[in-house]
């Protein structure tokens, strides 16, 4: 596991210098969700409210993400991703699934069932919020 989650950071450092491994899931997490606040972001991932916030001050510095003042409440900002955000996403969504398909062509058909049915398993493991200091 150490080995898989260092080479997905490292992978995900070539394809963009700004796109570190989280960067890439918060990127991904407000295009499907079509933007939300930095707090969601934390409850979503169970991630500390400063790790969060560190992360969207260099996403906006890179310029992939804005905010923008919530219209039902003006007291609240939701963050989006920027044209040149979610082209970059796009080119690092597509880069991994290519190296995915590379690294998997050879697999045969029950292999493949098999680790997509262990990665379901893996990932259904429930998330624990993290706890304040």
């Amino acid at each position: 596991m150490t080995v898989f989650a260092r080479r997905a950071r490292a992978s995900a450092g070539r394809m963009h210098p700004e796109l570190s491994l989280v960067s890439y899931t918060l990127l991904g997490h407000l295009e499907e969700r079509g933007g939300c606040r930095a707090t969601d972001l934390a409850a979503h991932y169970a991630l500390d409210k400063s790790t969060v916030s560190r992360q969207v001050a260099a996403l906006e510095r890179a310029a992939l993400i804005e905010r923008r003042q919530d219209p039902e409440d003006h007291r609240v900002s939701v963050l989006h991703l920027t044209d040149t955000g979610r082209r970059i996403l796009g080119q690092v969504t597509e880069s991994r699934r290519a190296a995915f398909r590379e690294r998997l062509a050879g697999w045969p058909e029950e292999d493949l069932e098999r680790f997509a049915a262990y990665l379901t398993r893996y990932n259904a493991w429930p998330v624990q919020p993290p706890r304040e200091a």
